[in-house]
């Protein structure tokens, strides 16, 4: 199997699409931060820097909030190609 050409997305855009991936499946439940993070028993600042691009959320965080947004963990891996 080759190599492929395609240039892989940098650290900052890989934080960047998780965090607006997060911010869009909360959005659109309506929720507010604070309840994503009570039912993802997270603290509501952390919720805060992973929609700014600013964490880099480990694989046991991802299925929290996976689970509190009730979707498929890979849903909020999905990053945009330009």
């Amino acid at each position: 199997m080759g190599k492929s050409s395609a240039k892989l997305p940098g650290k900052e855009e890989i934080l960047a699409g998780f965090g607006n991936a997060v911010r869009a499946l909360r959005e659109a439940q309506d929720l507010t931060q604070e309840q994503l993070a009570d039912a993802g028993e997270m603290h509501v600042t952390y919720i805060s820097q992973i929609e700014r691009g600013l964490k880099n959320v480990s694989l046991f965080n991802i299925h929290r909030l996976a689970h509190a947004l009730n979707v498929l963990p890979g849903e909020l891996l999905i990053v945009p190609r330009k």
